[in-house]
């Protein structure tokens, strides 16, 4: 690894160290300089091994408008109501629909971005700390050889260690959990969950070989 690019990955990983959980620009800057063209052309070809990733990658499905409030009157047991509830407990808003998928890995970058709140849903990991490593750790497993997600994971465990040590129970329980499902989970990369706003979500979730935790 060049010293430049090595330098430029410790000043951002620190820096991301040192800010509040969340913060978007930082990690942004973090995956600009730690996933290299060699790296993400690795993630697109292990990824593409299953055939919904392979088609995925030919037709770079977007999510499209998402009225949360319309999904909110579905039935509560499905994956449409219980992605709507999430997001309005939580105050988030789905990501803005005027984006264009242009190719592979900016197709990837904008696919995990949009589904990562699906993501948390469908794996029942929660949205607290231990929550968001929990997911990071099922994202490690199921995306390989990403380096952003195994940073991020390094990441939270140094500022469990630096600031929040009485989390370590619960930080390392949700990595090892995380981690277990994800590799025993099918590919949940390339999924149009759109088309599945009025499944059951314990139905989606056995389907996955998903067991939650």
């Amino acid at each position: 690894m060049e010293q430049s690019r090595e330098t430029a990955i410790l000043e951002s990983f620190l820096q991301l160290v040192k800010t509040p959980y969340g913060n978007f620009v930082d990690i942004g800057r973090l995956s600009h300089f730690i996933n290299d063209l060699a790296t993400n052309q690795n993630i697109i070809e292990f990824l593409s091994l299953s055939p919904t990733g392979k088609q995925a990658f030919v037709d770079k499905p977007l999510l499209g408008e998402i009225d949360l409030q319309q999904l909110h009157q579905l039935p509560n047991h499905t994956l449409g109501y219980m992605y709507a509830d999430h997001m309005i407990r939580n105050g988030l808003n789905p990501l803005p629909i005027n984006i264009v998928a242009s190719d592979p890995m900016n197709f990837l970058s904008i696919h995990i971005a949009e589904t990562h709140d699906i993501w948390h849903v469908v794996t029942g990991c929660d949205t607290d700390k231990a929550g968001e490593v929990k997911l990071e750790a099922f994202y490690t497993a199921q995306i390989t050889p990403d380096r952003l997600f195994l940073a991020l994971l390094a990441k939270n465990l140094l500022k469990t260690a630096m600031y929040e040590v009485e989390l370590c129970d619960q930080i390392i329980d949700g990595l090892m959990q995380g981690w277990m499902i994800g590799k025993k989970a099918k590919p949940l990369f390339g999924i149009q969950w759109n088309k599945l706003w009025e499944t059951p979500l314990a139905e989606i979730q056995t389907s996955l070989n998903i067991v939650t935790i």
